[in-house]
């Protein structure tokens, strides 16, 4: 006879590891769209686009994927892995995700705010120094023709809210044409020789391109949050993001150092003029440096979906995520019509305006190299688009994913 305690302790234990094992489990399929409100039809079509998209050699491989209230509705891995050698892409292929870092990192920001050890009204220069002195670059006509580039300091300091908004000043050097863009590529800002310190201190003897909170640009400030990060837990980025967010979401194949192991995984692991997947570089790029597979991203998008819990654990807390989520530029000018930046993410503002259809209150954001994902709370729906695409037309693919995606939407 099984003693009374044993029992009881045997019954906690099974229902502690049920418990785990519910929280581990992949989110299930749907038996088909139309069961979480999609049409089946309008999916092919994606699929039938993709298909020709790829054999006209614009895209050498692409992983699609909708869930939509807790199912994965639709998912296709179409293509290959490495074009050059007509190398199937694998269900599990490892992508550079660029610029998908940023709301990673934005979302370890918030919760050290969280914790009460970050405002996003501090100075930047309340965790680095070398920020305090930055000044505002404004090119003059000269009598000479040629011009001249002013110097002047900002109406007021950068703060945390501009890194995570990009309303900062600071901007990417091959975005852009003019003396501060010119003085970024003449410093090697942003070179992945140096690491997230060095990085640092290179841009903050560079001039800002206008006074921070008086107009948005994309550029360089998540990197430069990452660095706050770093400065605020005492420990590399890497080893931050994997402790916070990679290993409580069980986001295994998510980092910035690819293992040789994983090569073979990974997504043309040497396309031309682009950041190579076999190199260990210094740089931890906080809005750029992350590899990451279609099933990682899905964890991270579901935990924001979730409003800040994921895989059975807590790591955002619902108002913080609705507040990421809201638009923090208001008035303030040069982002896309129809939308609003957040705290990391883009923000849908209005149904109308945009390029793009769209639901008001959906967020998101895409990658240099043609990823894509977007949250719609309202529909219950996480949208991922992963590809690598050389070349200047990587944007156009995604662009119509989403637009088709839209119209599978039914109910």
């Amino acid at each position: 006879m099984v003693p009374l305690k044993s029992v009881g302790t045997a019954l906690v234990l099974t229902i502690a590891l049920s418990t785990a094992v519910r929280a581990q489990a992949p989110i299930p399929k749907a038996a088909s769209p139309e069961e979480v409100g999609l049409s089946s039809p309008q999916l092919a079509r994606i699929e039938a686009v993709s298909k020709a998209l790829i054999d006209a050699g614009t895209v050498p491989g692409v992983q699609m994927l909708v869930a939509r209230k807790g199912k994965i509705a639709w998912q296709a891995t179409l293509g290959y892995r490495d074009a050059a050698v007509k190398d199937p892409l694998p269900a599990d292929a490892i992508y550079r995700i660029y610029s998908m870092t940023k709301p990673i990192t934005s979302a370890v920001a918030m919760m050290l705010v969280e914790e009460g050890r970050l405002q996003i009204y501090d100075p930047v220069a309340k965790y680095l120094p070398e920020f305090a002195e930055m000044k505002v670059g404004t090119e003059k006509a000269s009598g000479e023709g040629k011009p001249t580039l002013e110097l002047s300091a900002p109406a007021r300091p950068m703060t945390i809210q501009d890194l995570l908004r990009h309303t900062s000043g600071l901007t990417y050097a091959e975005f852009g044409k003019g003396m501060v863009h010119d003085l970024y590529k003449e410093a090697g800002v942003g070179s992945y020789g140096q690491n997230n310190s060095q990085f640092a201190a290179a841009i903050a003897k560079m001039p800002l391109r206008f006074s921070p909170g008086t107009r948005w640009e994309y550029g360089r400030s998540t990197d430069v949050l990452g660095r706050v990060i770093e400065v605020i837990e005492g420990k590399p980025l890497g080893e931050v993001l994997a402790a916070r967010v990679f290993k409580p979401l069980d986001m295994t194949d998510t980092e910035f150092h690819l293992p040789e192991s994983k090569l073979k995984r990974a997504v043309s692991p040497k396309m031309a003029g682009y950041y190579d997947l076999g190199q260990k570089y210094a740089f931890e790029g906080g809005g750029e440096g992350l590899t990451s597979t279609m099933e990682d991203y899905l964890k991270f998008c579901m935990m924001m979906l979730r409003n800040g819990t994921g895989n059975g654990k807590r790591l955002l807390g619902q108002q913080t995520v609705g507040w990421m989520t809201a638009d923090h530029l208001g008035a303030i000018p040069g982002f896309f019509p129809g939308n609003g930046f957040g705290l990391g993410f883009a923000v849908r503002t209005k149904t109308g305006e945009a390029g793009i259809p769209g639901s008001v209150g959906e967020y998101g954001w895409a990658g240099y190299a043609g990823t894509l994902f977007w949250i719609d709370p309202a529909k219950e729906m996480v949208a991922i688009y992963m590809a690598n695409i050389a070349g200047q037309d990587r944007g156009v693919p995604r662009n119509q994913f989403r637009s088709m995606l839209e119209a599978a939407i039914i109910d």
